[in-house]
């Protein structure tokens, strides 16, 4: 699995230690990480979490990622821009508790963490319990077992509804304010991750248009 990293610019500096915990964490699994930044608070992009949610749906709906984890001070705000977006699922994750049951219950695609609220001592281990529990077995098994048909049937009816109440992702990057779109696709590793992943052509050749 590609795992994509974004941090917005209020939590930036934390990017290293929540990168290296991920990556503690998932890399024995056989997954890779991609840290996309910010990776301090004076990077010259300035990544806010509604350009996140533009990243994410970016890297997901491309497939140049399989999932991203992201947050914000809260994850709240985080939450919502990734969700307004097609092709997007996102949970708002606190511990581990959430973390099983957003992956087997939801089977989503990216979260939302709290990097400023109840983040002292121990966040790390909060981090890494997190991760354990949200990329440690198969997303979408259901919990508990008896609940697993009616889980897996909502999902698909989420799925359904959000292709039919969201514009499909060319239509929004060609449609968004084109400015926005360049300073958030403008992060100094964004090409060299983004391209060497990127599945969807019409996609790639389109970002590349934006950035010349």
């Amino acid at each position: 699995m590609k795992i994509a990293l974004i941090n917005e610019n209020s939590q930036a500096a934390k990017n290293e230690m929540i990168c290296d915990n991920l990556k503690k964490v998932v890399e024995p699994m056989g997954h890779t990480v991609y840290n996309y930044g910010m990776y301090s608070a004076d990077d010259e992009t300035q990544l806010t979490y509604v350009m996140n949610g533009l990243l994410a749906a970016i890297l997901l709906n491309s497939k140049a990622a399989d999932f991203v984890v992201t947050g914000c001070g809260t994850g709240e705000g985080a939450m919502l821009a990734l969700n307004a977006f097609p092709g997007v699922l996102c949970g708002h994750v606190v511990d581990a508790e959430d973390a099983f049951m957003f992956a087997q219950i939801n089977d989503g695609n990216a979260i939302a963490l709290p990097f400023a609220k109840g983040f002292g001592w121990g966040a790390e281990l909060t981090l890494q319990y997190v991760f354990e529990k949200l990329f440690g077995c198969e997303s979408g098994g259901g919990y508990p077992k008896e609940r697993v048909v009616p889980e897996q049937r909502n999902k698909k009816i989420l799925d359904g509804v959000k292709e039919i109440t969201h514009k499909d992702i060319m239509t929004i990057l060609k449609e968004i304010d084109q400015d926005f779109l360049k300073n958030t696709i403008s992060g100094p590793k964004f090409q060299e991750y983004f391209f060497e992943n990127c599945q969807v052509p019409e996609i790639a050749e389109y970002l590349k248009s934006v950035l010349n």
